[in-house]
């Protein structure tokens, strides 16, 4: 009985030994910590396995709807659906057919029909009204263009013009011009409208700084018949009386120049007497030119200036 004692004792022993070694042994130690981990972070987020499960559902469903998208992106397949959807709305009566043009006074409304309705897609779905606009406004007498829809057939088009200031003469052409040199139309010679002449090369581009120039001297702008931009540095003026000005090169050297002559003028009635031009490049000479049959004679009435010539 000694003995069965000392067995059980060490069959006890044994079994208490070998249980540690169980639950540790290189077998089962392993899985034992993985799932120690994933618990733990399991247990760390505050939702219940059900909710995880669910979110992991919908992120699968996602990333195949997202892959589903893309292949029909590349293949074209929302273009397609744009097209024909187009088509649909086309087909019911969505079409461009009418074109309201706004705001024109000057300029011939025909070009913006044609740009209207020259659209090779003309559904009221897909028109582009950006690119319209933008065929609008190089027509040269639309300064600006708005284009909107009226269902379920029209295409409003609100215009703002551009003013015309002067009319350009170069290379034996005449074109209408606005203020920036932008040219509006041609012009016939029969048919000239009653604005300055402006000529020389460039001379478009130099209309502000003349409309500029021409407010230092109110008195005399109305009497401007055109200006001449010589060498593109400076202006030549013509008067309706007949005479021509010349003026110095330099926006403030040509203005003060202009003050002066329309102070003498205003003193001594320089325009309408048969004086055929004025120099005043020189800013301390005045020289006048009179008619070949008056060369040698001398006004009746001298303008004031520091030093006054003839000029043959």
């Amino acid at each position: 009985m000694g003995e069965a004692r000392i067995r059980r004792g060490g069959t006890a022993r044994l079994a208490r030994a070998a249980g540690p070694r169980g639950r540790n042994g290189p077998g089962r130690g392993k899985p034992g910590k993985r799932r120690s981990w994933i618990g733990r972070l399991l247990h760390a987020l505050p939702v219940s396995e059900d909710t995880l499960q669910r979110i992991a559902s919908w992120a699968i469903v996602g990333i195949v709807l997202t892959v589903i998208i893309g292949i029909a992106a590349l293949l074209g397949v929302p273009a397609m659906a744009e097209q024909k959807a187009a088509e649909v709305a086309a087909n019911a009566g969505f079409e461009v057919q009418k074109v309201e043009v706004r705001g024109v006074e000057r300029m011939d409304e025909l070009p913006v029909y044609n740009i209207a309705l020259g659209q090779v897609d003309r559904s009221m779905l897909s028109l582009d009204l950006p690119k319209v606009r933008g065929e609008m406004l190089k027509l040269g007498w639309v300064k600006d263009a708005r284009i909107s829809r009226r269902l379920p057939d029209t295409l409003v088009v609100d215009i703002v013009e551009r003013d015309p200031v002067a009319v350009w003469q170069h290379d034996g052409q005449l074109h209408l011009i606005d203020v920036q040199g932008v040219v509006l139309q041609s012009v016939a010679t029969d048919a000239m409208p009653d604005l300055p002449l402006v000529v020389g090369p460039d001379a478009n581009r130099q209309t502000a700084g003349l409309n500029k120039l021409m407010e230092n001297a109110p008195a005399l702008k109305p009497m401007l018949a055109g200006a001449t931009w010589v060498g593109n540095r400076r202006w030549d003026l013509r008067f309706q009386s007949g005479e021509t000005l010349s003026l110095p090169e330099g926006s403030r050297a040509s203005a003060t120049a202009l003050v002066n002559f329309a102070r003498m003028d205003g003193v001594n009635r320089l325009l309408g007497r048969g004086i055929v031009k004025f120099d005043m490049r020189d800013p301390d000479r005045f020289v006048l030119r009179l008619p070949q049959d008056q060369v040698g004679q001398k006004p009746e009435d001298k303008a004031e200036a520091p030093t006054t010539g003839e000029e043959g």
